[in-house]
């Protein structure tokens, strides 16, 4: 499993399987829904759901967008 870890940043999620889609939300702390609308948002690379995902939860990213408006 060593090697899982180490290409982990190269992993993707396939949608279509619900038992990915749960882990996925499990790992992320987010709801199945979440999960599938990040990966039509930015794909099905992992380690960029997971940037989305923090991205949509972020109070600090949040206020950094309103600022600029």
């Amino acid at each position: 499993m060593p090697q899982q870890e180490a290409s982990s940043q190269d992993e993707s999620i396939d949608v279509s399987s619900a038992s990915a889609v749960e882990e996925l939300a499990k790992r992320f702390d987010a709801t199945p829904q979440q999960i599938r609308e990040a990966v039509k948002a930015v794909g099905s690379r992992v380690a960029d759901v997971e940037l989305h995902l923090k991205g949509t939860r972020s109070s600090s990213n949040e206020q950094r967008v309103d600022s600029k408006l």
